[in-house]
């Protein structure tokens, strides 16, 4: 371990963030409702140039209209490319109701992103006089944004979590696919003739979850776009939660449920979880530094991971 330790990052249930245009307020009750951890209302990809001004005051409105209960509430602003970012960010600081927790950067590509950002929304929280800082998460969609990983991470104390966005990245790689997550057709091995399909996303997946937990951030996996499909949108979380990221993004109401099963971790794991730190106790009131429970051996990187399992379990049931 480094003399220098992992921050840990901010303790909140994070499994399903639920995404719903800020263009149809029809919504946000239902989203409010719903069993995900994180609502995030989109100024974005979902709401047409045309419409932009009007979902931007219906965000606003339903900030501190609708009753959104101890969900984290966050909203996707413009990207920094576009003649809109700089209006969303003025506009829900200067007149949004302090309920607002967080607001979402897509196709970030630098640090200097994200300080363009911080400073914008720094002065208006001073001349405002604004008394709960708002916090910042982010996507990665880009080559320069998994190329500056590590840098944008460590961007801002504001920034809390980041994800991966898939379409979009994807594109900007070149990847020849119109997939949005989950394996590809033609991305496989071939052994004695037989297809065997790996991740196309496991190296940036991996990349984000370092940079994260290096800065005390919270990866999250984006989205999974055919949602007809459970089994997919199950085994891309799970693959997802092997490698370290807390949660996934629902496109729709359907895959709540699935990325909350996924990210929830089973009695049977906080079980032995909770037997590996006794059976570590037991052995170090045995002055032993390791010991053996149910035939494989535990020592003191076996009680770290048992305790993320616990530690994890406890704060869903508390929320």
């Amino acid at each position: 371990m480094s003399f220098r330790l992992q921050p840990q990052p901010v303790a909140r249930p994070n499994r399903c963030q639920l995404f719903g245009p800020a263009s149809n307020p029809k919504l946000f009750a239902k989203m409010a409702a719903s069993a995900a951890d994180v609502i995030n209302v989109d100024l974005e990809d979902s709401v047409a140039p045309s419409d932009k001004d009007m979902a931007r005051a219906q965000a606003i409105e339903a900030i501190g209209a609708v009753d959104w209960n101890t969900k984290t509430l966050s909203v996707r602003i413009n990207g920094l490319d576009t003649p809109y970012w700089y209006r969303d960010v003025v506009d829900l600081l200067e007149q949004a109701d302090e309920r607002l927790d967080q607001i979402m950067i897509p196709k970030v590509g630098c640090a200097e992103d994200i300080y363009a950002v911080d400073a914008l929304v720094t002065a208006i929280e001073a001349a405002k006089g604004r008394k709960k800082k708002i916090n910042f998460e982010v996507i990665i969609e880009s080559a320069a944004g998994i190329a500056h990983v590590e840098a944008i991470a460590a961007a801002s104390p504001r920034l809390v979590a980041m994800s991966l966005g898939a379409a979009d990245f994807a594109a900007s790689m070149g990847m020849q696919t119109t997939g949005i997550g989950g394996t590809q057709e033609n991305y496989y091995m071939l052994r004695e003739g037989v297809k065997h399909w790996s991740d196309p996303w496991h190296w940036a997946q991996t990349a984000i979850v370092a940079a994260c937990r290096t800065h005390g951030l919270l990866p999250v996996d984006g989205p999974f776009g055919d949602f007809s499909d459970d089994e997919g949108y199950r085994a891309q979380a799970l693959r997802s939660a092997t490698l370290g990221m807390v949660g996934k993004w629902a496109i729709h109401p359907k895959q709540i449920a699935l990325a909350n099963e996924v990210f929830t971790p089973s009695e049977a794991a906080v079980t032995e979880a909770r037997e590996i730190l006794a059976a570590m106790e037991q052995a170090k009131a045995n002055g032993e530094g390791a010991t053996v429970y149910k035939g494989r051996l535990v020592d003191i990187a076996s009680i770290k991971q048992a305790e993320v399992i616990v530690r994890q379990s406890e704060m869903i049931a508390a929320a």
